[in-house]
Formats: structure tokens, C-alpha cells, sequence
């Protein structure tokens, strides 16, 4: 699924050059992708580190849960400030 964001994002870049409705496009996209690889961080962080692994062993217990809200809320609050802030340069 981060590939095909990114593929995405890799066209609006260089074929579409950021113009028009592909501006907020390459933001979402990138800021997607980014998150996706963030969630699969904190999922291999709570199954490879011990302190974290005793915490929630299944996956499904609320520190898991509630480390996995927070990284959402961040990546919301910075894609929605990356949107609204975002504007290429001028060629």
C-alpha cells in the first residue's frame, strides 16, 4: 500500500508537477505513506522490544492501542498543517 502512495506521489511530483489539485494530493499521499510505515514501526516496536512486548504480547491490549491512536492524531494534525502550508515554488 506505501508503494502505491508513493507512486502516486512520484507523479504528482514530476509528471503533474505539483499544479492544481495535485498539490494537496502529494502531501496526502506522502504523509500516508509515511504513516503506514510508522504503524508497521510501532507494531514491530511492541513485538521486538521486551518492555514493550510484556506491555501488550497480543497486539490488542490498550497500550498498544492507545500508542497506535496517538501516532494517528500526530499524523492527522501534521497532514492537515502540510496541506494548508504547502505551496511549491514557482519555476
Amino acid at each position: 500500500m506505501s508503494l502505491i502512495l508513493l507512486a502516486v506521489t512520484l507523479a504528482a511530483l514530476y509528471v503533474f508537477r505539483v499544479a492544481g489539485p495535485w498539490c494537496w494530493i502529494f502531501v496526502v499521499a506522502a504523509m500516508t505513506a509515511l504513516y503506514l510505515d510508522a504503524f508497521v514501526g510501532v507494531i514491530q516496536a511492541f513485538a521486538k522490544i521486551p518492555f514493550l512486548h510484556e506491555l501488550a504480547p497480543t497486539g490488542s491490549e490498550p497500550p498498544f492501542l492507545i500508542v497506535q491512536v496517538v501516532v494517528l492524531a500526530i499524523f492527522v494534525i501534521l497532514g492537515f498543517l502540510a496541506v494548508r502550508r504547502f505551496h511549491p515554488a514557482k519555476p
